[in-house]
């Protein structure tokens, strides 16, 4: 006959609460950029200006120039 296995020295609650009370979430740090005072987050480029402590990196306005133009195409194709 095979006996289950148990637990011999079983931890409290209080114990595995303890342990668990590291594990918690933390909220993403932000900070403002020096160009437009919009808040993005650290150590990466700005979503609303494209620059990166000082030097522009992404062309933003490219970008949405980009999507509005393939947008128009888009609706092109689906009117005909």
């Amino acid at each position: 006959m095979v006996l289950p296995m148990v637990v011999r020295m079983r931890s409290t609650k209080s114990h595995r609460n303890n342990r668990r009370s590291h594990f918690k979430l933390v909220a993403p740090s932000s900070s403002v950029c020096d160009s437009c005072k919009k808040p993005r987050p650290s150590h990466s480029v700005c979503p609303h200006c494209g620059k990166y402590r000082g030097r522009v990196i992404v062309d933003v306005q490219a970008k949405i120039d980009k999507k509005l133009k393939k947008q128009k195409e888009k609706e092109k194709a689906g009117a005909k």
